[in-house]
């Protein structure tokens, strides 16, 4: 199953409508009343990311749904080449410090740098996210038709296996509706496109 696809802008428009097609969803599926608030949460959450995003922006979003599997889609264009896939790529000598808080903060900080035209890279703090899709070499990456995504649980489970040292980090990064309700977030560069993909079963 596939909802309709809404279009919502960084203004606020359309997301009135967003969030009544996931209602309508929850509906559809004849969700229980906590699932259908899970699905409303969430759908909350992408609607107030999108709405802090730099400049106006555009996107589309839509809900799936494959036997209980549901996916909460944002997706926009961009204009993504090898020399940004390779930029975002690169490890920034910023350190730790420069890195959003809150985990909104960190899904819009990677959502916008992989939207960013000038290709601003990723900082180090971000690269315990990334994966890249069939590469072995992540520097191959710089082919126009190969996907890179960044993962919300790949990038916790860093802080999971530490030392102690980024208690904190991993104590806001819980203290969250996404992480609380999601079982992951993905963002994805594919083309020209750059994709947020909140799932939950």
């Amino acid at each position: 199953m596939k909802s309709d696809v809404i279009v919502v802008n960084s203004s606020g428009k359309g997301m009135e409508e967003a969030l009544r097609e996931a209602e309508s969803v929850s509906a559809y599926k004849k969700l229980d009343p906590k699932d259908c608030l899970h699905l409303r949460l969430l759908s909350e959450e992408m609607m107030g990311l999108m709405r802090s995003l730099t400049g106006e922006k555009e996107a589309l979003f839509w809900i799936e749904d494959t036997n209980g599997q549901f996916e909460l889609h944002l997706k926009t264009m961009t204009m993504m080449n090898s020399e940004k896939r390779k930029k975002l790529l690169e490890s920034s000598t910023s350190g730790k410090n420069s890195a959003a808080t809150g985990i909104l903060g960190k899904l819009k900080d990677v959502f916008e740098r992989m939207l960013d035209a000038d290709g601003s890279p990723l900082p180090e703090f971000y690269a315990d996210g990334l994966m890249y899709d069939h590469l072995e070499d992540p520097m191959a990456v710089s082919m126009t038709n190969a996907m890179t995504s960044w993962s919300l649980r790949k990038y916790m489970e860093s802080y999971s296996e530490n030392d102690g040292s980024d208690k904190k980090e991993s104590d806001n990064l819980e203290q969250s509706i996404v992480t609380a309700l999601a079982d992951e977030v993905k963002i994805f560069i594919n083309g020209s496109a750059v994709e947020m993909i909140i799932y939950k079963k």
